[in-house]
């Protein structure tokens, strides 16, 4: 069993920077590919960025200004997320899980963590 908690949200101006953090319980990265998703108001969960055996994936939304790391000592994976837009506000999920033929399957969810960007 895998569990995920997300800290770090809150409101922050366009332009501006927020870091995320997703706690694992287990041994977390050894394991899965390591994934952030968000979802809007009304809109589907979505991919925004992934980490797997060293190499990161990437949604057009968050090229260039989302990055994802790990720090294997904590067992948290962080989302650096710069030059903030007011449509990148959503709940932000932290995910445990595979990638299957070039497919993110996400296998366990944290609660999520809300990030407003004001305009």
């Amino acid at each position: 069993q895998v569990q995920l908690v997300e800290s770090g949200g809150g409101l922050v101006q366009a332009g501006g920077s927020l870091r995320l953090s997703c706690a694992a319980s287990g041994r977390t990265f050894s394991t899965y590919a390591m994934a952030w998703f968000r979802q809007a108001p009304g809109k589907v969960r979505e991919f925004v960025i992934s980490w797997s055996g060293g190499y990161t994936y990437y949604s057009d939304s968050a090229k260039g200004r989302f990055t994802i790391s790990t720090d294997n000592a904590k067992n948290t994976v962080y989302l650096q997320m710069n030059s903030l837009k007011p449509e990148d506000t959503a709940v932000y999920y932290c995910a445990a899980g595979e990638y299957e033929r070039g497919t993110y399957l996400p296998g366990y969810w944290g609660q999520g963590t809300q990030v407003t960007v004001s305009s």
